[in-house]
């Protein structure tokens, strides 16, 4: 037992040593691991074959086979964090929005602020375990203790100071519905006596719990497998051949997760109808980019369009009902967990749409956010641009296409979801662009992130780059992560005003 510890405390060790991106810290840690498997102290493995189970290994970037852009990330990440996370592995395929992405969360866990550091990893905690994202969890559980946190707060919500229980409410409204914040919820933050928070301070922990609650997206969405040295990540057994068929062997493949005839993965489709698939989608957008120079609809049909889409949206569901296996009791760290995700106009309900025309994040939301927490806004700005405008004018095979199109209509279908109309927008172009399995996906990824699963992930798209596939996750973040942004913002200007 106590050379099995030994052996999974090393579990980090082995991490760096197959992920540092400096060959001479690889070499070094191999060769120590080496000599500690020489003294017959079992070294753990990892349980899934690579950062993603959604994607396979031979597919993702290789540390030490990436050109120099993606080699100074992966430095700068390893130097800042003292690891090359999953996530990190994943996003690299995007190295303009990793960037950009390593910088804002740098920022908000590290950089001069409002908050304590142990604040900020436990508002992470809360934010995570919301959404039962075990992986984000245990990160941040990690990071917690290694700056000085308390180690009783982790027992339970309970056991933290009663200004991070007060925050609570807020992280289950805006991780789930938050359309129903109002003023009166920040007042009561905000004038509580002495577990009162600053507008400071509150702005810092919104930014916070809309980061993890939008990052517990992405992690369901690409499938992120957990890292080696934490729980769920590793295990001391060796591979066992009844995992695997024996013609599987035979032709090369070393694990279940490693099997996919085509970046659609487990659902085979042929070839001809995976071209007739994007054909159909590029010929759509044609002929909306036609009926757009045509005639443009009146006000009217564009806010009855609008309001069809949003009904719509309703009633797109996943139809499996799988719950996430968490590898870790994540409920502690948050009350009431029967509240969950429900659509904003059910049961007789009527909430108001958002309108972006009277409360937008480019003229309203940024500039409260960087008067609030200086340079924040700054940073959020740019991280939301590079996702939304990202483009390598590609289409599955096809080069020097026009995306701009597809790309708002995902964009706004969230925020639909959600409520917000952009009064310049046709949302009748939604329905023509993304298909119903989408529509689950996005729907699944951005609410009930947690039931997110690998069929649904290879359900859309099918023809479509694993790199692409990503790049739709990032849009989901960020999209996500703007709408808990806009509401929340919207009620702190209220309270203010």
């Amino acid at each position: 037992a106590a050379r099995d510890g030994l052996g999974e405390a090393l579990a980090r060790l082995l991490m760096l040593s197959k992920r540092c991106p400096f060959p001479d810290v690889r070499e070094k840690s191999e060769a120590i691991l080496s000599g500690v498997q020489e003294l017959g102290i079992r070294i753990p493995r990892p349980l899934g074959h690579g950062p993603s189970r959604f994607i396979p290994e031979k597919e993702t970037i290789q540390v030490g086979k990436e050109d120099a852009t993606m080699h100074t990330l992966f430095a700068e990440s390893f130097a800042t964090l003292g690891r090359l996370d999953n996530v990190t592995l994943v996003m690299v395929f995007h190295p303009q929005y990793l960037e950009s992405f390593l910088k804002t969360q740098h920022y908000l866990l590290q950089m001069d602020g409002p908050l304590p550091l142990h604040y900020r990893h436990y508002i992470g905690i809360m934010a995570a375990a919301r959404h039962q994202c075990s992986y984000l969890v245990n990160l941040h559980v990690n990071d917690f203790l290694h700056v000085g946190g308390d180690p009783k707060w982790l027992n339970g919500l309970e056991n933290a100071p009663q200004k991070l229980q007060n925050l609570g409410e807020l992280n289950k409204m805006l991780a789930h519905r938050p359309w129903l914040i109002t003023k009166e919820h920040i007042e009561q933050l905000l004038k509580t006596e002495e577990n009162s928070w600053s507008l400071a301070e509150l702005i810092h922990a919104v930014v916070l719990l809309t980061h993890y609650h939008s990052l517990a997206s992405f992690t369901f969405g690409c499938g992120i497998s957990p890292e080696i040295d934490c729980e769920g990540g590793h295990t001391f057994r060796p591979p066992s051949v009844s995992n695997y068929c024996i013609c599987d062997i035979t032709n090369g493949y070393h694990g279940v997760d490693e099997i996919h005839a085509s970046p659609a993965g487990s659902i085979p489709v042929s070839s001809t109808e995976s071209v007739c698939e994007v054909e159909a989608l590029m010929e759509k957008m044609k002929q909306l980019q036609e009926c757009r120079d045509e005639e443009e609809a009146s006000q009217e049909e564009m806010a009855t369009r609008f309001e069809r889409e949003k009904r719509e949206s309703m009633f797109v569901c996943s139809s499996e009902d799988e719950e996430s296996a968490a590898t870790r009791d994540v409920s502690r760290h948050f009350e009431d967990t029967s509240y969950g995700y429900k659509d904003f106009s059910r049961h007789g309900m009527h909430v108001p749409t958002f309108r972006v025309q009277d409360y937008s994040w480019e003229d309203h939301g940024y500039s409260l956010v960087n008067r609030l927490y200086p340079d924040v806004g700054q940073l959020l700005d740019e991280k939301f641009h590079i996702a939304y405008n990202l483009t390598y004018n590609t289409m599955a095979m096809h080069k020097d296409v026009d995306t701009s199109m597809l790309r708002r209509a995902i964009w706004n279908y969230i925020h639909c979801m959600f409520g917000i109309r952009y009064d310049d927008y046709d949302y009748g172009e939604i329905n023509q662009l993304l298909d119903r399995s989408f529509k689950v996906y996005i729907k699944t990824v951005v609410c009930t992130p947690e039931k997110t699963t690998k069929r649904m992930y290879d359900s859309f798209w099918r023809q479509f780059e694993h790199s692409e596939k990503v790049h739709v996750n990032l849009l989901l973040v960020e999209a996500r992560m703007q709408a808990e942004l806009l509401y929340a913002l919207r009620a702190i200007t209220r309270y203010m005003t």
